[in-house]
């Protein structure tokens, strides 16, 4: 009677398990649009990226300009690329998006932001290289508000004893 149960038991376990397991299902397919784009929104700080990928010579354009008129200095450049760098994409896509708020250095973080993320749309294989490289994590650190009785966010006013 007692192996009875047990074989049951283990019975009920095994089936159990075959339906828990999901089927093997196919790489994760890619998200695009009407125009097989791939759309994303990347943020940091303040600013707001819209971004739009497409295949193509590797042109970024960034609020109507060239990225090298709008982000003029080369440390922002380079962050525009470092998403395409370590996937090993560089000039495969072109870049379309729209920047509000914040400021150059918080803008081009968002363009990264959104960069990466359409790049996992786009190809879902890329996702693991991206998140490892830390461009999927929406970056956090906002300016701290100033608080009453300090004359910035933690500086004091200035003491005089007499």
């Amino acid at each position: 009677m007692a192996d009875l149960q047990q074989s049951l038991r283990e019975a009920q376990g095994a089936q159990l398990l075959k339906t828990a397991a999901p089927a093997p299902s196919e790489e994760a397919k890619p998200r695009l649009d009407a125009q097989g784009r791939a759309y994303a929104t990347g943020k940091r700080k303040n600013a707001v990226a819209r971004v739009w990928l497409k295949p193509g010579k590797g042109t970024i354009n960034v609020n109507g300009k060239d990225s090298q008129t709008y982000f003029a200095r080369p440390v922002l450049r380079m962050l525009l690329n470092q998403p395409f760098a370590v996937c090993q994409r560089v000039g495969q896509y072109d870049i379309v998006c729209t920047v509000t708020g914040g400021g150059l250095s918080g803008q081009a973080g968002a363009v990264r932001h959104g960069i990466s993320k359409a790049l996992t749309y786009y190809e879902p294989g890329l996702r693991g290289v991206l998140k490892a490289g830390g461009f999927l994590t929406r970056d956090s650190r906002v300016v701290e508000r100033k608080k009453y009785g300090r004359a910035k966010a933690r500086r004091r006013f200035q003491y005089s004893k007499r």
